[in-house]
């Protein structure tokens, strides 16, 4: 059985060897990894999305079975990087670095209140040229042998508060602000165009999502989110749908939202992600238990303490706990519940593969 076959032999909740893997990595992480497997000039993807698809040779070599793609910046944009280190992005977002991180300082459109200030913001083309060549080529080389996910998170909600600023655009948004919903069609738009072409392109997973949940509860009420952004998410699955009804459809929010799992069953989603395991009421056991028979999970292996502070045996017990509750049955993706952050040990990521690839 390749990887290709446990991925989807699972997630068509058939029994295999073991959970397939996916490991995404903060490019801190990804520079460690390619010196301990002495890999040489495969690093940091220009894209907005460079953190879940970077650094795929060091992944598939330690296990991964699916491989990432995604739309980068096309062939006309270069990042610019001013004399204090501020780059702006293709959307006019500016960042800046932390430390360690790098972190959003200014919104483009931090000043928006009507429809027509939408009219004079340069929104990026989504199939401009040598935007998908990095996702032909990988397609290309691992494609047989590896699942592809076509990466499309940030789908309606996050990107559009990344371009308003996150405490004006919720607000704007119960208040109902003129702008707000024609704004989320937009990016809503914009991001079904390119995971439209990942499809076209042959990916077998798309990967869509917005952060909703804290670490307690939904940042918005869950009647809100049904009234906003159901109808939404609910248009962008039955669209790929179409495109490929056999295509996997996976929905990414961090934090505690078990209140809209069963809406988001209901609009046809495949499978969830990343099952946040310290944020509230997302017990994997019970996750299994209530929503297993509909869903496939994706994720559940603990970034916040276990894999940056547990042990070496505390990881692996974890990993051995969830591939037993989640993969009971196939349906399961292992994977950390975001991202691996800086702060993690090499020893416990190379526990986590370990325990990971037991069978």
């Amino acid at each position: 059985m390749n990887s290709k076959d446990r991925v989807l032999y699972s997630l068509n909740h058939q029994k295999t060897d073991r959970p397939p893997i996916f490991v995404s990595v903060t490019p801190q992480i990804g520079e460690v990894l390619n010196k301990y497997l002495s890999i040489k000039d495969v690093g940091l993807v220009n894209s907005f999305f460079a953190n879940r698809i970077s650094y795929t040779k060091a992944l598939t070599e330690l296990g991964n079975d699916c491989i990432c793609v995604a739309g980068c910046w096309p062939d006309d944009f270069t990042p610019f990087k001013d004399e204090k280190g501020t780059v702006t992005d293709e959307w006019g977002i500016k960042w800046r670095s932390t430390g360690t991180y790098d972190e959003m300082i200014e919104h483009p459109l931090a000043q928006v209140e009507t429809v027509n200030d939408l009219d004079f913001f340069n929104f990026p083309d989504p199939l401009a040229k040598g935007r998908f060549d990095f996702a032909k080529q990988q397609i290309a080389k691992y494609g047989n042998d590896f699942v592809a996910i076509g990466e499309q998170e940030c789908t309606v909600f996050e990107l559009s508060w990344y371009l308003v600023g996150l405490e004006k655009f919720l607000m704007d948004l119960i208040l109902r602000k003129p702008y707000v919903e024609p704004l989320l069609d937009r990016v809503m738009d914009i991001n079904l165009k390119q995971a439209s072409k990942l499809i076209e392109l042959g990916v077998d997973i798309i990967w869509t999502g917005d952060d909703m949940g804290n670490q307690d509860a939904m940042m918005l009420a869950p009647e809100e989110w049904r009234k906003i952004f159901k109808p939404r998410m609910q248009h962008v699955f039955s669209s790929l749908k179409r495109i490929n009804q056999d295509i996997k459809i996976a929905y990414h929010s961090c934090g505690a939202i078990r209140p809209i799992i069963p809406d988001l069953i209901e609009i046809g989603l495949d499978i969830l992600n990343p099952l946040q395991p310290l944020a509230k009421n997302m017990d994997a056991q019970l996750l299994k238990n209530d929503f297993g028979k509909h869903l496939s999970f994706f994720g559940g292996i603990d970034i916040q303490y276990l894999l940056p502070n547990g042990s070496v045996e505390e990881i692996k017990c974890s990993v051995r706990e969830k591939k037993e509750i989640l993969g009971e049955n196939g349906g399961y993706i292992l994977a950390p519940a975001h991202n691996i952050q800086p702060d993690t040990p090499l020893e416990n990521i190379l526990a986590f593969f370990e325990a990971a690839k037991e069978t």
